[in-house]
């Protein structure tokens, strides 16, 4: 879909982005379902078991940045660096509340979004600041991609879906996007000469993103039954795969000595409406906490507002 202006995508999506101060609730879920996508219940399981750990990534990426920014001197770099500090900060607020939610349909969710805390809260302390910054911007590769992804998919995965859920992963993808070429910026500004080890970050968090949602997604079936039929379990298996090494295709031009986020063809390439128009409707004072059908249209402009 694209219904976008031309002078609407001259202005690039990483330009000028705000913290965005939003809360979702989770008590208004309709049928209380983690199978919350209709377009694709596969879909669903898929970005929930992506979800759970990356809270506490995003505290560890916090926490990062505001270790490094003294080392900065460019004024633009430090103010997007505040600004993905803050768009970071509400989303792991979002997802962590998410993740007990998650857990009351799948207990052992509990145990693993408390190891991931583990690992994360391990790793900020041990890490030197070479390996935070290489690992934070790895590791945002993979949420920018996503990001691009799943907002090009949404036809597919999400147009029939839960509101809020739908809501959530929208805003969460919009500004993925967004903020997706700083912690890369970070790294060059501080560390460009190494790209090597740039490139080894990027693999090193592509492993734990891959292991991480692969034990969530696995909890997920085996409480949904599907293990009851083999054959059904290898298939849900299957798409848990199929998009992993979907996101490692897309991410190989990282592997390129001129990569910059900025320029992906992902980006530069055809551009989806929804990251434009959600961007447009939500700064005009829009109402983003919970998206139905009827309001995409009007965020998307193809319906008029609802008085």
């Amino acid at each position: 879909m694209n219904y976008t202006s031309a002078t609407e995508t001259d202005t690039h999506p990483m330009d000028n982005f705000p913290v965005r101060r939003l809360a979702f609730n989770f008590d208004n879920i309709q049928l209380k379902d983690p199978l919350w996508s209709r377009s694709s219940r596969q879909f669903s399981m898929f970005i929930n078991a992506l979800g759970v750990h990356v809270p506490h990534f995003e505290r560890y990426l916090v926490k990062t940045m505001l270790e490094a920014k003294d080392k900065i001197s460019d004024e633009k770099l430090k103010h997007d660096m505040a600004a993905i500090t803050g768009q970071e900060a509400q989303h792991a607020k979002n997802f962590l509340h998410c993740n007990k939610w998650l857990a009351k349909r799948y207990p052992k969710i509990a145990k693993l979004d408390d190891g991931a805390r583990k690992f994360f809260d391990s790793h900020i302390k041990s890490d030197s600041l070479k390996r935070k910054v290489g690992y934070t911007a790895g590791y945002e590769t993979f949420t920018f991609l996503a990001g691009l992804i799943v907002l090009e998919n949404y036809d597919h995965w999400m147009k029939d879906s839960d509101p809020v859920m739908k809501a959530l992963w929208v805003w969460h993808q919009v500004e993925e996007v967004e903020h997706g070429a700083v912690a890369f910026e970070v790294y060059k500004d501080l560390y460009g000469d190494d790209e090597w080890y740039r490139k080894w970050m990027v693999l090193a968090a592509l492993v734990h993103i891959a292991s991480e949602t692969i034990k969530c997604y696995t909890t997920m079936t085996v409480v949904e039954g599907y293990w009851r039929n083999p054959l059904r379990g290898i298939k849900e298996m299957g798409f848990c795969g199929y998009l992993l090494v979907r996101f490692l295709i897309s991410a190989l031009p990282v592997f390129k000595r001129n990569y910059h986020p900025r320029s992906h063809k992902l980006v530069t390439g055809k551009k989806t409406s929804i990251q434009i128009a959600w961007r447009r409707y939500e700064k005009a004072g829009g109402d983003v906490l919970s998206i139905n059908h009827d309001k995409m249209a009007e965020i998307l402009g193809v319906a008029k507002p609802t008085s």
